[in-house]
């Protein structure tokens, strides 16, 4: 690495210490580049795990970075917003229609693994390796889904994936679910769906089905669940014999939801119903962690943790809700009628932020005010605010903060404030987009809590954020 681009990455790394202060931050553009568009080949055999003060830390990577797809990498960048609104359509859908019945909802170690990317209502991002039945998994991480699931054989009809498929016949501690168990009972509130019985009462049937035509259909399992160095007895999941959709190469999806059948549920009297996870970049060389316990002495955090309760919503129990009060752009306060008065979902599955269209209008206002000065480019997909970039070694971007009930806040990172939609820097995108109606549900992607320790506390029921470099060492 020449001394230039040595340069270039410290700039990064301690973007406070440039630009304006607090309220600006300087981007070496070919920096965040790289961070988006790496292009080294993948592999993500090697993810690791490790115990720490009673704590299960999983290594967290994007999936970008392990399935790289093959082809157009704008073709690529642009199917990616198409699915993420797909996701965002599915879920706003899913709040609308239903129903008002009530959801009615267990010594505590850590564990902490690494974190990659990963679907739930439709597309996720980030991905970690467990261990089921004794053989290594690489599934999705979803806050928004409940059934844990991967395919399995023998398979009706199962997509591709380079791990070999689960193999319930060869796993000693494999049982089957009966229809008759409270596991089964618990799938309509999980999934939507009813529990069916099989060719006999020891089977129970599952379908779970995203919005966008994604399903997976199968049989409820139990089986010996290893998550770095804690094991889960008669772990409930699903054994997908029939899959489609946009699950990547993945081998399937963990559900970090709050209903019975979550993986939360089932390990609380493990880990006391707390997890975090601080979401790395698509950079190779970054990785992340996902963290089961609430030792925080694990954390890496720069910043102190604050924390904000969760809004309550006995229709949508499952779904992780916050009462967003406030933004600031550049430290200007923004001005928009849904603040303080619904609940922001804050979702691992979903890509970019949605904000209710009176407080998009005023972030962008404000952003557009801030960062004059820049030509610029036409809108994409779903973003409508992007710049023509590429002839500027660097820029000076104005930081974003959210603010929530209770006085936690969140600043978006650097690498979280700006899409770049043309690998050249040519359409550069604010990473925020509007919903069409200012009554439905804000949602807060992932794109904008990376570098963020995000902790879930379902006993408290609390969220808490702090800054922190993701890595996994």
């Amino acid at each position: 690495m020449s001394l230039c681009q040595y340069s270039i990455v410290f700039a990064l790394l301690f973007v406070g210490a440039f630009g304006h202060g607090d309220e600006e931050l300087f981007l070496p553009l070919k920096t965040l580049q790289k961070i988006q568009h790496n292009h080294n080949e993948p592999s993500c055999s090697s993810q690791k795990s490790r115990s720490e003060n009673g704590a299960i830390i999983l290594e967290m990577k994007h999936k970008d970075y392990c399935f790289r797809s093959r082809g157009d990498l704008n073709k690529r960048l642009q199917k990616r917003l198409l699915a993420d609104d797909i996701r965002v359509r599915s879920i706003q859908s899913h709040i609308k229609n239903v129903s008002s019945q009530h959801v009615e909802a267990l010594s505590q170690t850590t564990t902490q693994i690494p974190i990659g990317s990963g679907v739930t209502l439709q597309t996720l991002n980030y991905i970690v390796t467990v261990t089921l039945g004794g053989r290594n998994m690489t599934v999705i991480v979803d806050t928004g889904s409940d059934l844990t699931w991967v395919q399995c054989q023998p398979c009706r009809l199962c997509y591709n994936q380079p791990e070999p498929l689960f193999n319930p016949s060869i796993s000693p501690s494999f049982r089957s679910v009966a229809c008759n168990s409270s596991a089964c009972q618990s799938l309509e509130s999980a999934t939507g769906n009813s529990g069916l019985c099989g060719a006999n009462s020891q089977t129970c049937n599952y379908l779970v089905s995203y919005g966008d035509g994604s399903y997976t259909k199968g049989e409820l399992g139990q089986d010996h669940l290893v998550l770095g160095s804690s094991s889960v007895d008669n772990f409930v999941f699903g054994c997908g014999r029939n899959n489609r959709g946009l699950f990547g190469l993945a081998s399937g999806l963990m559900g970090l939801g709050r209903s019975d059948l979550s993986l939360i549920s089932q390990t609380s009297g493990v880990f006391g119903g707390v997890f975090s996870y601080c979401l790395p970049s698509t950079e190779a060389e970054s990785s992340g962690s996902l963290v089961f316990g609430g030792d925080a002495s694990v954390f890496k955090n720069s910043t102190p943790i604050s924390y904000t309760k969760m809004v309550s919503n006995p229709q949508l129990f499952s779904f992780y809700f916050l009462n967003l009060t406030g933004m600031t752009v550049g430290g200007v306060a923004v001005q928009g009628s849904s603040f303080g008065k619904s609940g922001f979902l804050i979702d691992s599955g979903t890509v970019i932020t949605r904000l209710p269209p009176s407080i998009y209008k005023a972030v962008k206002a404000e952003f557009l005010k801030q960062f004059s000065g820049y030509p610029l480019a036409p809108g994409y997909s779903i973003l409508d605010t992007c710049f023509e970039l590429s002839t500027y070694e660097e820029v000076n971007v104005p930081t974003i903060k959210m603010y929530f009930e209770g006085g936690a806040e969140m600043e978006v990172d650097v690498a979280g404030v700006f899409y770049f939609v043309k690998s050249d820097a040519s359409q550069v995108c604010l990473a925020l987009a509007s919903l069409q109606y200012e009554d439905e549900i804000g949602i807060i992607g992932n794109f904008q809590q990376r570098n963020t320790r995000v902790i879930y506390d379902t006993k408290q029921s609390q969220v808490g954020f702090a800054k922190e470099t993701c890595s996994f060492m």
